[in-house]
């Protein structure tokens, strides 16, 4: 294990499972046990997700380079520099961390939207796969509609107790994170208004596979303004357009936004697919 500094001068721990052509997962590895890993299931989420998809790729011939990004931006929240910019220069210093100078990636939902500002401000990946968000027609109204939602209720809820929501209630759910946590992710979406799909696009030239699950939209209620989601949508719209541009399309059947980011949906479909794009062999 090793470290690696982010742009705030924080610095975040950096593994590496397995030898091979290296894929950086800026993801925990940490196998959660006990009444937190029930609460993770009952929400349809894997306790060992992370450890899971490293050692599978380790396995499969890879190196799977992995940093818990998102835990360290809940424990050193980034509220007024969490760019997009500055999150392809996060996950570089976790690939130079780790001795990678060309890597593939992958990441699901907007780790794999921060994997498309990353491909687009670097020439060392050699292939970009995307989970549960849609290179074209992605959600970046709505995500920057439902963040700035949820750091209002961080604000308001600031000293309140924790709310027990049931589980896959989404507007049953409170916010009770702090301001600061809640603040980055609005930073995020803002620094994304003027970003051109297409033109991003146009820049890139290593193997790309998109996928999410056949389900996966997702509608708020009320007190998110109503705000809906497209991801399945999306990329079902745009299937047509990403495979003349080069991409790998899926849409993984009877899974949403939840299912499709699970192991037994995502290993089958990305180690073949890293394979085939003449990584390993």
């Amino acid at each position: 294990m090793t470290t690696a500094r982010m742009h705030d001068d924080t610095l975040i721990d950096v593994s590496a499972t397995g030898d091979g052509p290296a894929v950086l997962l800026p993801i925990s590895t940490t196998v959660i046990e006990g009444d937190p890993a029930e609460q993770l299931r009952a929400w349809g989420a894997d306790p060992a997700l992370g450890h899971t998809l490293a050692t599978g790729l380790a396995e499969a011939g890879f190196r799977a380079v992995t940093a818990d990004y998102e835990g360290h931006l809940t424990d050193h929240p980034k509220p007024d520099t969490l760019t997009a910019e500055a999150v392809a220069a996060d996950l570089l210093a976790i690939a130079d961390a780790a001795g990678a100078d060309r890597f593939a990636y992958y990441g699901y939902s907007w780790l794999a939207l921060a994997g498309l500002q990353l491909a687009t401000r670097t020439d060392r990946l050699t292939a970009l796969a995307m989970g549960g968000y849609p290179p074209l027609g992605g959600p970046y109204d709505a995500m920057l509609e439902v963040t700035r939602i949820a750091h209002r209720m961080a604000v308001a809820n600031q000293g309140k107790p924790p709310t027990v929501a049931e589980p896959g209630d989404w507007d049953s759910a409170e916010v009770s994170r702090h301001p600061d946590q809640t603040a980055q992710y609005v930073t995020l979406y803002e620094s994304l208004r003027d970003f051109d799909e297409r033109a991003a696009l146009d820049r890139l030239d290593i193997p790309r596979l998109a996928f999410a699950g056949a389900d996966d939209n997702i509608s708020y209620g009320p007190k998110w303004n109503n705000a809906y989601v497209a991801i399945a949508d999306a990329l079902r719209q745009h299937q047509a357009e990403l495979i003349e541009r080069g991409w790998t399309v899926e849409l993984v059947k009877d899974a949403d936004h939840m299912s499709a980011m699970l192991p037994a949906a995502v290993l089958p479909i990305l180690i073949p697919w890293l394979t085939s794009a003449q990584l390993v062999g």
